[in-house]
């Protein structure tokens, strides 16, 4: 059984992403965050085996000289050593069902269906691939989903650009969509994708699961698609959005999440710049959802 260090640092909400980036320049495989009164708790896992005692106290320099030079408090960060089975399974203790919009119930895999649901259920373990339906942006891309496809007799066809966890294409089978194509240039994704198709006992020819880019995508496409599901970061649908033409028809719409507040307008007017327009712009705390159509 391999041994990893919980890091943990709370710092001042403007700190955060100066506090993500030296995590990956570190090496993380993997950050996140949740407010803690007015301050943020960002924990990151680093195996034992990576860092001694004194590194880790280098760490926590950095982090404070990153803090002084942008002239904000100083943080706090404190470690731990767990190991490898609790730290997979200890966040799972605090997961629980999780309703989402008027029509979803998200359902921890290994938790029973609470009694007298009258919600679609979504049976979700994660595994290492992201989407759980607790983050805001994943919980937008849910709401935003759900507008579309009010309709029951709309049966679209959807590509889900990033699945991770399979979140959003099982949500959109759900709801009524007919195929999903979807992509994940990480092979534990896709794993974790087949693996939840399997979970919520659906035909796995109705969600085609591929490693790979967009450009894979593409290739593979029969025809354009209804509608486009991203949600990444704003820096990589920055990059997608000349490819997502290449999807589309003329009727297409989109859901682009992952983006910061302050990012959007940039992402907008790329999305213009490329036949999209923005219909509505969806909030919750500092992330924001693109709810997209063609010009």
């Amino acid at each position: 059984m391999n041994s990893w260090w919980d890091i943990q640092v709370v710092c001042d909400a403007a700190l955060e992403d100066i506090v993500f980036w030296r995590f990956d320049l570190l090496g993380s495989q993997g950050t996140s965050s949740q407010r803690k009164g007015q301050a943020r708790l960002i924990q990151t896992y680093f195996p034992q085996q990576r860092f001694e005692l004194l590194d880790l106290a280098a760490v926590a320099l950095l982090l404070r000289q990153d803090a002084l030079c942008a002239e904000l408090p100083l943080p706090r960060v404190d470690w731990s050593l767990i190991d490898d089975e609790d730290w997979s399974k200890s966040w799972k203790q605090h997961w629980q069902p999780q309703a989402i919009g008027d029509r979803l119930l998200i359902l921890p895999a290994w938790l029973s269906p609470p009694a007298d649901v009258d919600r679609q259920i979504l049976r979700l373990d994660p595994g290492v691939a992201f989407g759980t339906g607790t983050h805001a942006t994943t919980q937008l891309c849910l709401e935003s989903l759900e507008m579309r496809l009010s309709d029951p007799t709309a049966a679209p066809v959807v590509a889900d650009i990033g699945c991770g966890s399979g979140i959003l294409a099982i949500a959109a089978l759900l709801m009524g969509a007919q195929q999903v194509y979807a992509v994940d240039t990480d092979d534990m994704a896709v794993q974790s994708t087949r693996a939840n198709l399997e979970l919520n006992h659906l035909d796995p020819q109705r969600c085609l699961v591929t490693q790979g880019t967009l450009e894979t995508l593409t290739k593979q496409l029969p025809g354009p698609v209804d509608g486009i599901l991203c949600n990444i970061l704003a820096e990589v649908i920055l990059d997608l959005i000349p490819q997502m033409s290449d999807l589309a028809k003329p009727t297409s719409w989109g859901i682009l999440s992952g983006i910061l507040l302050d990012q959007s307008k940039l992402v907008a007017d790329t999305l213009e710049q490329y036949g999209w327009v923005v219909a509505t712009l969806w909030r919750r705390q500092e992330w924001c959802c693109l709810n997209i159509r063609r010009t």
